[in-house]
């Protein structure tokens, strides 16, 4: 997660290949009207978004059993949750400042997101509280290997599912923990 042109494309699917798994970029999840609207120099608005978040949940929702790696801005708490919707899910978040950003984006060619409007994403975006976060100065391959080193660290075994294991369960899987579950 992240603004525009904070990497989230290039590192997903880096990080989709460690981990042996599809990527998918919520770019490509747009309705026509959104990209048409942003290629204008128009910001999204949480009503243009709604539909595009309702569409990532449901692939999410598909791939829940196999796992998958998504780009997405995700840039607003609301969001994150409804992406959370019935999955659980890992926040990677890509964090540099407005002008570090501005300066990647203006590098980037052929791409509908104008660095104009960058500031309407900062002004968007709510920094997550429980994501994993990284510099988005790094190089793409210590990138891969900070988020790699803090998603094994995230792991439970729990052996009891009674009310209380039941409980703990739910609340760590809430939190972003890997679980292996035994009763």
């Amino acid at each position: 997660m992240g603004v525009s042109g904070s990497g989230k494309s290039t590192i997903g699917a880096k990080l989709a290949a460690a981990l042996s798994l599809d990527f998918l970029d919520g770019d490509d999840f747009h309705p026509p009207e959104n990209i048409a609207k942003m290629a204008a120099g128009i910001p999204l608005d949480d009503a243009d978004r709604m539909g595009w978040l309702k569409k990532l949940n449901s692939k999410a929702i598909e791939l829940k059993n196999t796992g998958a790696v998504f780009a997405c801005s995700s840039l607003k708490e609301s969001y994150r949750q409804m992406l959370c919707n019935d999955v659980n899910v890992n926040f990677v978040y890509l964090k540099g400042t407005y002008q570090e950003v501005f300066d990647r984006l203006s590098l980037r060619k052929d791409h509908f997101m104008p660095p104009a409007l960058l500031k309407s994403q900062f002004d968007a975006l709510e920094e997550p509280k429980n994501a994993i976060t990284v510099s988005l100065l790094e190089s793409p391959e210590n990138i891969i290997i900070q988020i790699m080193q803090k998603i094994n660290k995230k792991s439970f075994g729990l052996v009891g599912l009674g009310v209380m294991g039941k409980s703990l369960a739910r609340n760590l899987a809430r939190n972003n923990f890997s679980l292996s579950l035994y009763n």
